[in-house]
């Protein structure tokens, strides 16, 4: 299962993926309502598109974030807790964090992942096209099963998580601190 994180009015898209096939996806759920498709699907693992900690105090990342952005590309930083509060830019992470927090006596493994470093692991980078069309692009190259015809960007992200899962879940995979990245080639 993956996981789109968004703030309180989006709120969060999720997509279930087995084998090579996209078995579900739900928009605009809460995060009772992740809980509750987690708890019903029981997938072995849970990636979400969100920070599950923040930089340590006095920080302006945390270190698994710099090493991806050398390795793969580049990524937002996470600041410390406490520049999370009363900032609407950071409004999707605070909501990400209660989603970690919800999910953490789930049987499920919970792991953080990063769409756009998945996306590039598996179709390269994006130089310069438009992040729609390359993430449209990228998952057609996949060929995953039952996908609709239409995609939204939370919704390809929210199936890239899934999909990181999925890595995550064969031991193909390679960690940024925190952060799950599908193996490279």
């Amino acid at each position: 299962m993956g996981v789109d994180v968004g703030g309180r009015r989006k709120a969060f898209d999720a997509a279930l993926v087995e084998d090579r096939r996209l078995i579900g996806w739900r928009q605009r759920q809460s995060v009772d309502d992740v809980v509750a498709w987690a708890a019903a699907a029981k997938p072995s693992v849970v990636a979400v598109d969100s920070p599950c900690s923040c930089a340590p105090p006095g920080w302006t990342h945390r270190p698994g974030e710099k090493e991806l952005r050398d390795a793969i590309c580049g990524i937002r930083w996470t600041p410390p807790r406490a520049a999370l509060e009363g900032n609407p830019y950071y409004e999707w992470i605070a909501q990400g964090l209660l989603l970690h927090e919800a999910l953490a006596d789930h049987p499920s493994r919970v792991v953080e992942c990063f769409p756009t470093a998945s996306w590039t692991r598996w179709h390269g980078a994006r130089d310069g096209r438009r992040r729609s069309a390359w993430t449209r692009e990228a998952l057609a190259a996949l060929a995953l099963e039952d996908v609709p015809r239409r995609t939204n960007q939370d919704m390809r992200d929210a199936i890239a998580a899934a999909l990181t899962a999925r890595d995550y879940e064969r031991g193909l995979f390679q960690l940024f601190g925190e952060i799950v990245v599908p193996a490279g080639d």
